[in-house]
């Protein structure tokens, strides 16, 4: 196990680059399953979550050729089924959530799938329903074998259905949508996801011969298709980073630049950023966040206190509740962060009140925050990831806090984001990987 070394207290300046959206990587690289041609894919984020999803892909037999450091060329021409039985796929494919998203694919193509209970993030319950519900009523058959925690899923034949989601689950629409647009007939998926990694997956099989109407919106009609080509596509600058690089600039009081952000794909996270207080001024495709000495949480028009809460896209995503709530325990006044989706995401706030945060744990889903305003800086601590998002959020904490904190189990913070140490030491940052 590994862990950080953070000399806090310190003071950024510099540019730096998104990494490309994990997100987005691991729909897009599923996609390559569904067919037989290339498919080359670019700015590949470097992150443990994302290269065990490609090692499961050479596993089942994808010939995978690494072009650059972040652009891989794939080829499903020789899928091997057999592997889906292996305890080895078992194993890998079942600590890694975002695998769950070659389900779709292999129904679609070879009208067979087989998948082991995910694990991922423990943030709180994380059910698969909907993806289920979304294969039988395109005519698939569903089977849970509760002892050995088994999802299998076969299908004869699949035919174009009206489907109304119970969630708006981004990796439901997914995996739904890729299989709708290999099945004949039209498929219409209403209260489908709509953020942007969901709009760069329609692009991608758009290209690939797909006929996907409504990107962009929540009703999604298919037209299913025989058979897919190969394309080329760029996966775009990760927004949650960037979110996660704003709040640490304003937590540091640091000025940066953040490069190639695309501010157009950002959706709410700069309104919400500015309640905050926070600056963000926007250059082409560049931000930079200026140097403040305090950032004012607004409120409300009658003066009640500002709420931060997250919603289906465009509202604010649920991936950066950890970084608001880190940003406004040195914010001046006071707000309640409300994260809605998932009721153990807000548990690692004990974790600040040992540095000297004022947060009122409300319940599972709702924690209250009075903010410092820099006059008290949090106190150094030893600290432990508990996932990707707290992870990141703790360093953030850490790098303004007085003293050298340490952080453990960062494995976590490793899944999401890429080489963050040496890319902050860089800004000036003072991290040291033990």
């Amino acid at each position: 196990m590994s862990s950080f070394e953070i000399r806090g207290s310190c003071n950024l300046s510099g540019s730096i680059m998104p990494q490309g959206a994990k997100n987005e990587a691991l729909q897009v690289i599923c996609a390559v399953l569904l067919t037989p041609e290339r498919v080359v894919i670019d700015n590949i984020p470097d992150i443990i979550d994302v290269k065990n999803l490609i090692f499961l892909l050479e596993k089942l037999g994808v010939e995978v050729v690494k072009l650059s450091t972040s652009k891989y060329q794939f080829c499903a021409a020789n899928v091997d089924l057999s592997y889906l039985q292996s305890r080895e796929f078992k194993g890998k494919a079942s600590s890694l959530r975002g695998s769950i998203m070659i389900l779709g694919p292999l129904l679609a193509r070879f009208g067979y799938a087989y998948f082991p209970k995910p694990g991922g993030d423990k943030i709180g319950r994380r059910r698969l329903d909907t993806h289920f519900f979304g294969f039988e009523k395109l005519g698939a058959q569903f089977h849970f074998e509760s002892d050995n925690f088994f999802y299998t899923v076969t299908a004869d034949s699949l035919s174009g259905n009206y489907i109304l989601l119970d969630e708006a689950s981004v990796t439901g629409t997914a995996n739904i949508l890729m299989t709708a647009v290999l099945t004949p007939g039209k498929t219409t998926i209403y209260n489908a996801a709509c953020e942007p990694y969901i709009q760069q997956l329609c692009k991608m099989l758009n290209r690939m011969g797909a006929s996907i109407g409504g990107v962009g919106s929540n009703l999604l009609t298919i037209k299913g298709v025989s058979e897919l080509n190969g394309c080329s596509h760029r996966i775009l600058p990760d927004m949650i980073e960037v979110g996660s690089f704003i709040g640490m600039a304003a937590m540091t009081r640091s000025s940066i630049t953040i490069k190639d952000a695309a501010p157009s794909e950002l959706g709410m996270i700069p309104l919400a950023f500015k309640r905050m207080g926070v600056k963000i001024e926007i250059q082409g495709e560049d931000l930079f966040i200026p140097g403040l000495d305090e950032y004012e949480i607004e409120t409300f028009i009658d003066g009640s206190i500002m709420t931060i809460s997250d919603a289906p896209w465009p509202g604010l995503t649920p991936d950066l509740l950890s970084v608001f709530l880190v940003l406004a325990t040195q914010a001046k006044g006071s707000v309640l962060i409300h994260q809605k989706m998932f009721e153990s995401r807000l548990f690692f706030v004990d974790k600040l009140i040992d540095m000297g945060a004022r947060i009122i744990l409300c319940d599972p889903h709702r924690a209250t925050v009075i903010g410092n305003n820099h006059e008290t800086p949090l106190r150094s601590s030893v600290l432990s990831s508990p996932d990707i998002r707290a992870g990141v959020s703790l360093l953030i904490a850490a790098l303004s806090a007085r003293g050298t904190s340490v952080i453990h189990n960062i494995e976590q913070i490793d899944r999401g984001y890429q080489n963050i140490d040496k890319r902050l030491n860089q800004l000036g940052a003072s991290i040291r990987r033990i």
